[in-house]
């Protein structure tokens, strides 16, 4: 009769003791969390949930980084993901870390601090660093150093769909020619964000170099060489789209208009390169991009059969 009387309670307890963990063990009760875009001032976009937030930062754990602090200051927006955020169903596309580079030209769209990476092609590494923000600096050179060229940009940001930047390429022949140097003064200006953009660019090139001068014998002097003096103006057009979360369309210029004649009094032909072609995103540090070029040159176009290959990595 006891152990009746005891079974009831001896159920409850059970009953109330398991009632956590069956609560616990029914995850698609638990609503998902709100996915959130950060949208900074360079364009760049951080997507995932975000777990605090103050007057100073904000904190989001994204898939690719895990969480990541942005200040307050360089943000833009922030709001809900909706539909319109996604190229393809239930697949979001973050911003191009590496937007701020074509295959040959950059852009005006700002460098922050610290935001420094590696790009390695078949003709040799440039080194780029983000001094501070808005303010980059590199080094740039072949597998054989020479030349060697450093670079400098300012990022000027004037609204969210539209940058400006000015910078300064200076280099030396290095140890096979020390007597030739070059500087290159552009100015840039950018529509657009990491996402889609098209870039303008406009720069003057100048060279120096020394050259053999010769007796009416047709012998070599030694002890006297003369310098020459050389520049063009320099275009560019170029532009770039994400296509889907790891692809984007990629596409650089290098035009150098028909000007006047040379030192020699031989007249100048104009000269562009094209290059479009395909990035491919491996992982949030890193990328990989190819395409092909083509030259005009004295009225003919020609096609070059290899191809541009360039390795991209986040320091």
């Amino acid at each position: 009769m006891k152990t009746l009387l005891l079974c009831p309670f001896v159920f409850l307890f059970f009953f109330i003791s398991l009632t956590p963990s069956i609560a616990q063990e029914s995850p698609e009760e638990q609503e998902p969390p709100t996915i959130q875009i950060i949208i900074k001032n360079d364009g760049s976009r951080f997507v995932g949930e975000i777990i605090s937030q103050d007057a100073r930062e904000v904190l989001i754990r994204t898939e690719e980084l895990g969480e990541v602090y942005i200040p307050r200051h360089e943000i833009r927006q922030i709001r809900e993901a909706t539909a319109e955020d996604l190229i393809k169903p239930g697949e979001f596309t973050p911003a191009e870390i590496f937007a701020t580079r074509y295959f040959i030209t950059t852009n005006g769209l700002p460098v922050e601090k610290g935001e420094t990476y590696m790009l390695m092609s078949l003709l040799g590494p440039d080194f780029q660093f983000g001094v501070g923000d808005n303010f980059g600096m590199g080094v740039l050179t072949t597998w054989i150093g020479t030349p060697i060229i450093g670079s400098m940009k300012y990022s000027i940001p004037i609204s969210r769909e539209f940058s400006a930047g000015v910078g300064l390429l200076v280099g030396t022949g290095s140890w096979t020619w020390p007597d030739f140097a070059l500087a290159l003064p552009y100015g840039v200006v950018t529509l657009g964000d990491r996402i889609r953009n098209i870039n303008f660019s406009f720069g003057y090139g100048g060279v120096t170099y020394k050259v053999d001068e010769y007796d009416f014998h047709g012998n070599q002097s030694t002890n006297n060489r003369r310098r020459e003096n050389e520049g063009n103006f320099l275009i560019s057009v170029a532009g770039m789209a994400k296509l889907s979360r790891n692809f984007s369309f990629v596409f650089d210029s290098f035009i150098v208009p028909r000007t006047g004649t040379d030192s020699e009094g031989e007249e100048r032909y104009g000269i562009a390169i094209f290059l479009p072609g395909l990035r491919f995103q491996t992982n949030p540090n890193s990328a990989f991009q190819f395409g092909f070029a083509g030259i005009r040159a004295e009225g003919e176009t020609i096609g070059i059969p290899i191809p541009v290959v360039q390795w991209f990595r986040k320091l």
